[in-house]
């Protein structure tokens, strides 16, 4: 196994990154991060990549949180600057991505863990993992957008318990939580990441990015300002090749072949 915190490779139209620390449960610090910037950037770079699949290294875990030795080793100003600075921008780049992203949740998504998969579109989970937000624990709390992101996603009152009592829980708590898709055995999680993967990649790249910013950006606006958005965006999407192309294809029942234009 390559000791590079960050691994990555294509399946046809689908880029797969995999966090590489399973010694450490595939644990978040500074240069990791920057390795997942940078991976992500190739792939945002890469127009053969239309989907991006992200999952954990080993059996373990998906991500089981922050480095909490790292952690420990910091004051408030130097992780405000140090880490929070990275980890924050990072995981706001994954959310603005505009390319679909889906996690692949293999064991533990703790902490940071679920703080990643917040900022995912789509979440599919073993049946052994556990997720939650255990900070209160340690007599902190979620701090890489955890919070506000939460809250966004799922009842606040089942947000607030979650963070209040640092408690995990199951894959089956957490799809019925709305925190993910769903929950499937494990040995089956990468073949059905890879099935919808290859599904949505399949679909215009252009209006899925058209898609994505619509929901990205609405969802801060006021319905009526968002209403617009939409309309707007949706015009854009009519000015496209693709567009034509699958309207065309359904009047000749055919299937069409979208080129991203």
């Amino acid at each position: 196994m390559t000791d590079k915190a960050i691994l990555t490779e294509k399946r046809g139209a689908v880029g797969l990154l995999t966090i590489n620390r399973p010694k450490t449960l595939n644990a978040l610090d500074v240069p990791t991060l920057l390795e997942m910037e940078a991976a992500l950037t190739r792939f945002e770079s890469d127009d053969t990549v239309r989907v991006i699949v992200i999952t954990g290294a080993g059996e373990r875990a998906f991500v089981a949180g922050g480095d909490i030795a790292d952690l420990d080793s910091r004051q408030g100003l130097a992780h405000y600057q140090e880490f929070a600075e990275v980890i924050h921008r990072v995981f706001r780049r994954f959310e603005d991505c505009d390319k679909p992203t889906i996690a692949a949740i293999n064991g533990w998504a703790l902490g940071g863990g679920t703080e990643l998969l917040l900022t995912l579109d789509i979440r599919l989970v073993a049946d052994e993992a556990r997720l939650g937000l255990p900070e209160i624990m340690l007599g902190l709390f979620p701090g890489a957008g955890g919070t506000q992101r939460i809250i966004r996603q799922i009842a606040p009152c089942r947000a607030k318990e979650l963070m209040f009592t640092g408690d995990q829980i199951t894959a089956a708590e957490a799809v019925g939580l709305g925190l993910c898709n769903r929950a499937m055995p494990r040995a089956e999680l990468m073949e059905h990441a890879f099935a919808l993967a290859d599904r949505i990649a399949r679909k215009s790249p252009l209006t899925l990015k058209m898609l994505k910013r619509s929901l990205r950006q609405g969802i801060e606006m006021p319905l009526g300002a968002a209403l617009s958005y939409e309309q707007a965006m949706i015009g854009l999407v009519l000015d496209s090749n693709d567009a034509h192309t699958g309207c065309r294809a359904f009047l000749a029942k055919q299937t069409p072949e979208f080129k991203g234009n």
